[in-house]
């Protein structure tokens, strides 16, 4: 069983790539204290939470607190588990975005074996809105940093080009 994180006031949130463009792994890590958690997790997940903190960002009141100056990825990188959803809330009493995030767990089979599975692990982080901008600053540079996109279909491009299905399967370099 997996353990579950509860972080009320993170002193580092980020996210982060290990590798090279087209291989590279990434992460979701917060600090809370001396806790350091770090979540292994999808590139299209670390890009659609940077939107989606985006967007909330937008219509909430600016924040007149600094962003954080320091964004990497801290050591250890042992993910805890890999994250299979991810939610985000606005509590407006604390003045925190909430994101939420679930351990991702192949579909168990019907019966018993089903019944005898653990709930997922979860992770909730309660981060400022200055948190916030610098995770959407951060997640931009790193969606920049990967391989090219092809115009025709939007797909990521190897180096050597990829099949492209807007060009009848032709090979895009």
């Amino acid at each position: 069983m997996s353990p579950s994180f509860e972080l009320e006031a993170p002193d580092h949130f980020t996210a982060g790539a290990v590798g090279p463009p087209g291989e590279r792994v990434f992460y979701v890590q917060a600090r809370e204290q001396r806790r350091l958690v770090t979540l292994k997790c999808e590139k299209e997940m670390v890009r659609g939470l940077a939107t989606y903190l985006q967007a909330l960002l937008a219509r909430l009141p600016k924040t007149t607190e600094a962003p954080p100056a320091e964004t990497a990825l801290l050591e250890p990188l042992d993910a805890a588990w890999a994250v299979g959803a991810i939610g985000v809330g606005w509590d407006e009493a604390r003045d925190r975005i909430v994101v939420g995030l679930r351990e991702f767990r192949e579909e168990a089979e019907e019966g018993a074996a089903a019944a005898a599975e653990p709930e997922p692990a979860t992770a909730r982080v309660r981060i400022t809105r200055a948190q916030a901008v610098a995770f959407v600053e951060r997640a931009q540079s790193l969606m920049k940093a990967g391989r090219p996109v092809c115009r025709t279909c939007g797909r990521a491009k190897d180096p050597g080009g990829h099949v492209c299905p807007g060009e009848n399967g032709h090979v895009v370099r």
